[in-house]
């Protein structure tokens, strides 16, 4: 159900979010490139104090990629359900006005299919206005509370919770990964706030140009040619070997005549 969203949703019509807490970030030294252009190791001290932990709220939109995230020192209800309804409220404003004339208490049938194979289904209320939005996000108990499955069912919104073990369905946590590795590697913050600082601004970075997520997307292929451009701009060169799977028998030669050897 959760694939489907994501590949037909925005096409029927209704927006899909994710949505997801960072873990906690602490203030200790984060690695970071193993070379500086200055042809010399990184180092980070091996000694730290631990002034807190810093969390981050964040609201991914897939089809865009825009990113909404706000950082916090603690994730209670109290905070992230405020937190959340008021960024649901903003997104719902900015969506089509609904064209269904369908009367509410025949609303039913539209939310039911994407209750479809879930385990724990919310209950639904008996007038339900047109579905405008998706939700995904992760099956915890603070997701379920009952003013707050009443609040996104009055205006719209199904929550599709993702399966125990099955976080990675969340789209939210590829934007934490990429917004985590701009922010922090190779630093060490000295304090809660400073963590919050540069990660609410890498997410502003982030969103002045977006970049969509696509389900079933090349994730595999950008990986390997992270891996083979991870020190491109730096001190430190890299050598591919003739053996190395991702040179070509073309390259493999040319690589083995510039070193003396003779590839077989």
């Amino acid at each position: 159900m959760i694939e489907q969203a994501y590949r037909v949703g925005e096409a029927w019509g209704i927006a899909v979010w994710c949505q997801d807490e960072a873990s906690p970030f602490s203030t200790s030294p984060y690695p970071g490139a193993a070379w500086r252009p200055i042809e010399q190791p990184a180092r980070q001290p091996h000694e730290y104090l631990r002034q807190g932990t810093a969390k981050v709220l964040t609201l991914c939109h897939p089809a865009t990629g825009e990113v909404r995230v706000k950082g916090v020192r603690s994730v209670t209800n109290a905070v992230l359900h405020t937190w959340l309804k008021a960024e649901l409220l903003t997104i719902l404003a900015t969506l089509p006005a609904p064209t269904d004339l369908t009367p509410r208490t025949e609303q039913r049938p539209a939310w039911e299919h994407w209750q479809h194979g879930l385990s724990r289904k919310p209950s639904l209320s008996a007038a339900l206005p047109p579905l405008r939005l998706i939700l995904i996000w992760d099956n915890q108990v603070g997701h379920h509370t009952p003013d707050l499955m009443c609040w996104l069912f009055a205006h719209g919104v199904i929550p599709v919770f993702t399966p125990i073990g099955g976080s990675w369905l969340n789209m939210a946590e590829s934007i934490q990964r990429i917004l985590k590795r701009r922010a922090l590697e190779g630093t060490h913050p000295q304090s809660p706030e400073e963590i919050i600082c540069w990660l609410e601004a890498k997410a502003c970075g982030w969103n002045q140009h977006p970049t969509p997520f696509v389900w079933g997307g090349k994730r595999h292929e950008r990986r390997q040619r992270a891996k083979r451009r991870r020190l491109g701009g730096s001190g430190a060169t890299a050598t591919y070997l003739p053996g190395d799977p991702l040179v070509s028998k073309t390259q493999a030669h040319i690589i083995a005549h510039r070193n003396g050897l003779q590839y077989i």
